[in-house]
């Protein structure tokens, strides 16, 4: 399915300098970045990324054979994954530079444009009523997932462009199957870069650098972000401004590559981030816990508060790319990653109003390869197949003060004592695919295949999962698709809750139940079917309908003081939906309209039973219902006019509410949030050619809740963002 939306240029001219220095100076800036700042966050689409290796000074006669060897390279790594029978939504360049804030806009904000998605609190996504459950591909190389609270680990500033995958996936798709983020990174067109700076409202502050180069076959695009905001997170009042949310984000990227001869290459990419938080507080709350009178109880107010959350991540992928005869390519990739996330209390502010203060650690890293292999047979047929295998050790570290307590939970005592809960999880998990992709007819495509997949970290399980996808065209203006996909969801070991039920019994921070069934992997049967249509030379029209049946459905919820996930699981569950959506472009107008409905239920929570109050428990074991995350209805649509350099913009985001109170049984208001925005391109004397852009998120300043605290796993309320304005300008140099 094509998705459109909209159009705008963007420029890179060239740098004159040399290769090692310039490669210097900015691997120092992004090591700079990743440290902390101070202590108080159709299927053949274009890819750049090594499009033209052309540098000053270089003889011309010896840069075609390279650069048709990188494009042919590039071509050859998309032939590495299909997309049969799945649905994809496409963001190009210029569908990322109209957003309101361009490159600077959020990652999770851009996918939120796509049909069926929902957003969620602390910049979570849900695709077609699942929790989370993302899969982010770079090149075509899965990055492991961080433990991620509140920012995102990865920007949006090095995506030439961006598919959405959902929906049936091919059988190279395994593990986080809810909707595939595959990201394209920019390319080089010689030497160039850019630099951008953004301010707004709540005091945001927010500088970007590009630097990209080729030289003899050797490329990089390498890019660094800093942040500083103070609404970090979302504001847990309706103020405009929140108490103490002060976030300070520093992200790199980093690609390099390498040809080393027409067939085959080698890159080195890497990424690094470092987002720093405050938890916002809300003023006027009365203390629930008497401390000990050497502490001063008049020092405690709500509005005070001083906890923090600090979250590091990074990765690095080695590939090898490898061309063995027309039609026939390979790549092998190894990775690591590192990621931790750190909770610090407000140790007597929290005893006293929540009574416990906890010290949390959570630490994951991961280690492995991925390989993928594809060959053309003849006849229509091309058989792909490939393996992936990692190694995880994850640690979790809880250092909690807490009160003495009787068993009616009521406190017997003002003197704190310590608790250390720590645990450690070592394991790993193997898959291999085999497929056949199948050219019946001019018309008609078939995908068929399997993968098999085994994972022993707290659970030991195993699964094999057969894949079918197909796709006719009726005729040139109208495709169907169709396919069937089993899955099989390991939990996350970052997100496995190894809380000791017993080391906390007779205290403040007693769980509700002593049940703890450890957390299993989710297994589905998954049915899409979907249509796209060119109405005319403008106008794209699609629909897509799918259903799911799940046994073990994992879900994710905030348990406790610390804003922490932990997986838990319901027996049984039930997900269907539908998606419509719309796109219009003709010369200077540009437009799209996504809607959705969609229906997620389950019933019988059958592990983190600890985390839940028996009334609640007794009342999901024998009754369907909804997920927390479950928004019955969703829609997004966006509109935009180029005239010469300027760019009018307007984009909307609206939901009917995500559920809340008792076992979900009710929702929250619907919301509608409009965002504004203008580009301008200008000349400025001794500068040259300037971007500009303001924009207005919320611009009519609707008051909305994303989440009231209530409902099954959910811990704190938050707000939608009140009326925000940006204005950033950026230049490209050479």
């Amino acid at each position: 399915m094509n998705h459109h939306h909209r159009v705008v240029s963007v420029r890179f001219l060239s740098i004159h300098s040399t290769l090692p220095f310039k490669l210097g100076v900015l691997s120092v800036a992004l090591l700079s970045l990743s440290m902390p700042a101070a202590k108080a966050d159709d299927s053949a689409t274009q890819n750049w990324a090594l499009a033209s290796v052309t540098t000053t000074n270089y003889n011309p006669q010896t840069i075609a054979p390279i650069e048709v060897s990188a494009q042919r390279l590039d071509a050859a790594r998309n032939r590495l994954s299909p997309e049969t029978g799945s649905t994809v939504y496409r963001f190009d360049s210029q569908d990322i530079a109209r957003l309101p804030l361009g490159d600077d806009t959020p990652l999770n904000q851009v996918i939120l444009q796509s049909p069926g998605v929902v957003q969620d609190s602390y910049g979570q996504l849900h695709v077609r009523g699942d929790h989370s459950n993302l899969q982010y591909r770079i090149n075509g190389i899965v990055i492991p997932e961080a433990i991620s609270g509140f920012g995102q680990s990865l920007d949006t500033r090095f995506a030439d462009h961006i598919n959405i995958l959902t929906g049936a996936l091919p059988a190279q798709y395994g593990y986080r199957t809810a909707g595939v983020v595959d990201i394209h990174t920019k390319g080089i067109s010689g030497s160039g870069g850019s630099i951008s700076v953004l301010g707004g409202s709540n005091e945001h502050r927010e500088t970007g650098l590009e630097l990209y180069d080729s030289h003899d076959g050797l490329s990089y695009f390498l890019t660094g972000s800093y942040l500083r905001d103070n609404m970090g997170i979302e504001n847990p009042t309706s103020e405009k401004q929140a108490l103490h949310d002060e976030t300070k984000q520093a992200k790199g990227f980093g690609y390099l590559s390498y040809v080393l001869d027409s067939d085959s290459r080698v890159s080195l990419m890497f990424g690094a981030s470092n987002n720093q938080f405050q938890i916002p507080n809300v003023p006027g709350q009365a203390p629930a816990y008497f401390l000990d009178t050497s502490y001063s109880m008049a020092t405690v107010n709500s509005a005070a508060l001083d906890a923090r959350q600090n979250e590091k991540n990074n990765f690095q992928v080695v590939s090898y790319q490898k061309s063995l005869n027309e039609g026939t390519d390979l790549q092998v990739s190894i990775f690591h990653r590192t990621t931790d996330l750190h909770y610090q209390p407000d140790v007597v502010g929290e005893l006293a109003f929540n009574g416990v203060a906890g010290q949390i650690l959570r630490k994951n890293e991961s280690t492995g390869m991925q390989m993928d292999f594809s060959t053309e047979l003849g006849s229509g047929h091309t058989l792909r197949s490939g393996l992936n295998f990692s190694h995880e050790r994850a640690t979790t570290g809880n250092h909690s003060l807490v009160f003495p307590a009787d068993d009616d939970g009521n406190q017997t005592s003002g003197v704190p004592m310590s608790i250390v809960d720590n645990s450690q999880l070592a394991g790993y998990q193997y898959g291999i695919y085999l497929q056949d992709e199948w050219a019946i007819s001019k018309t008609l495509t078939l995908n068929y295949g399997a993968r098999y997949d085994k994972v022993n970290t707290v659970t030991n399980e195993q699964q094999l999962s057969p894949r079918l996808g197909v796709v006719y065209d009726l005729s040139p203006q109208t495709r169907i698709h169709a396919g069937y996909a089993r899955y099989f969801t390991p939990p996350a070991s970052e997100k496995i809750d190894r809380t000791s039920v017993q080391k906390f019994l007779n205290t403040t921070n007693a769980l509700p139940s002593d049940a703890n069934t450890s957390v299993k992997s989710e297994r589905s049967n998954y049915f899409d079917v979907g249509l796209s249509h060119q109405l005319t030379k403008t106008i794209t029209l699609g629909v897509d309908a799918y259903y799911r049946k799940v046994r073990n459905l994992q879900d994710e919820g905030q348990f406790g003081n610390a804003l922490v996930y932990s997986d838990f699981n319901y027996d049984q569950g039930r997900i269907r939906g539908l998606e419509l959506s719309a796109s219009y472009r003709n010369q200077g107008l540009s437009g799209y309209v996504n809607l959705a409905w969609s229906k997620a239920e389950a019933k019988n929570i059958v592990t983190g039973q600890f985390n839940f109050d028996p009334d609640e428990l007794a009342y999901i074991a024998s009754h369907w219902v909804h997920l927390d995350h479950d928004q019955s209805y969703s829609a997004s649509a966006g509109m935009s006019y180029q005239w010469n350099r300027t760019t009018l913009g307007a984009d909307l985001l609206y939901g009917s509410g995500l559920r809340r109170g008792f076992a979900n049984t009710d929702h929250l208001p619907a919301y509608t949030q409009v965002n504004l925005s203008v580009q301008q391109g200008f000349n400025l004397a001794g500068i040259g050619k300037i971007e500009g852009r303001l924009a207005m998120i919320n611009a009519f300043d609707k008051i909305y809740q994303l989440r009231d605290g209530t409902g099954i796993g959910v811990g704190a309320p938050q707000y939608g963002p009140r009326r925000t304005f940006y204005v950033g300008l950026s230049k490209s140099f050479d």
